[in-house]
């Protein structure tokens, strides 16, 4: 899509700290991140949300959750990590382009189960 944000990220239009890339999916450091270790992980073609995803979707769907290991290991959290994915407007999905936080690192204040 055209006017898509992260389909700009992913044509190179718009920059990102990218941390890996295959030829399916991008990963990239959140501008605002809420952890230490905050990276969104995409679909490198367009796929507005879980919502809209198809059968067809299945095997990049696969990759980006098969990848969060890595990335978290790799940027700093290699003793766990959270996956969320915002789904439409009631799961405060902010741009409609499927993608999926992977947030994790050291903690400032205890365990983040204690917050929840």
């Amino acid at each position: 899509m055209s006017d898509c944000l992260f389909c700009k990220i992913v044509a190179g239009s718009i920059p990102c700290h990218k941390v890996f890339e295959d030829d399916d999916i991008l990963a990239f450091k959140d501008l605002y991140p809420q952890r230490p270790v905050h990276v969104l992980v995409i679909p490198k073609r367009h796929i507005t949300s879980l919502a809209t995803a198809t059968a067809d979707d299945a095997p990049v769907l696969g990759s980006m959750l098969a990848r969060a290991n890595e990335i978290a290991t790799a940027q700093g959290s290699p003793d766990g990590f959270r996956v969320i994915i915002n789904n439409g407007r009631v799961g405060n999905q902010e741009v409609p382009h499927l993608h999926m936080h992977v947030v994790g690192g050291p903690d400032p204040v205890g365990p983040m189960l204690k917050r929840l």
